[in-house]
């Protein structure tokens, strides 16, 4: 296993393990839709299950989302072994999105739904109940979209030096050329 896979691999466990300890802790701990409220007004931990995706969507398809999370980590495990060169940026992305979806998908298998406990709200607006999981996936995707902004800024002054020495090796044939011919 390369070295790279390796660190993707490690980090997504990290992510397992801490998120599926938070999840047994408020599991075993809590009742279900209790709450504590831990900010008034603004925060609060509450032990929901989350039968659906993202928002509550597709609600009771849980061989359906099932399906989808192993095809998302099969393609995912294919890029990371086709591609032996990752950033930073997209070691910790990759890490992050496998993690967070492994941690959702042992809830659907293991609790026949998704442990959310982080609510909050701001000003009259609740957000959707969310977890650790959850949240990993989305700083993920947007590590990858940074990943992807800065190896697109960096590729076009590779290209623009790999032209100016294509250049410079030409001039070099020509004037070669002409000083054989001299």
């Amino acid at each position: 296993m390369n070295k790279n896979k390796e660190k993707i691999y490690s980090i997504s466990a990290i992510v397992i393990i801490i998120d599926q300890i938070i999840k047994i802790l408020i599991s075993t701990k809590m009742k279900l839709n209790a709450e504590i409220e831990v900010i008034p007004n603004f925060f609060s931990i509450v032990f929901v299950k989350n039968k659906g995706a993202a928002f509550s969507i597709l609600q009771d398809q849980k061989i359906f989302l099932v399906i989808i999370s192993l095809l998302v980590l099969f393609f995912l495990n294919r890029y990371i072994d086709k591609n032996k060169i990752f950033n930073k940026y997209s070691i910790i992305s990759l890490g992050f999105i496998i993690g967070g979806i492994i941690g959702n998908l042992l809830d659907r298998l293991i609790q026949d739904g998704v442990i959310d406990y982080l609510s909050f709200q701001i000003s009259k607006y609740f957000f959707p109940v969310f977890n650790l999981a959850d949240s990993f996936i989305i700083i993920g995707i947007i590590l990858m979209l940074i990943s992807i902004i800065k190896e697109e800024k960096e590729e076009v002054p590779v290209k623009e030096k790999l032209s100016k020495q294509v250049e410079i090796i030409k001039n070099d044939k020509k004037t070669t050329k002409k000083k054989k011919k001299v």
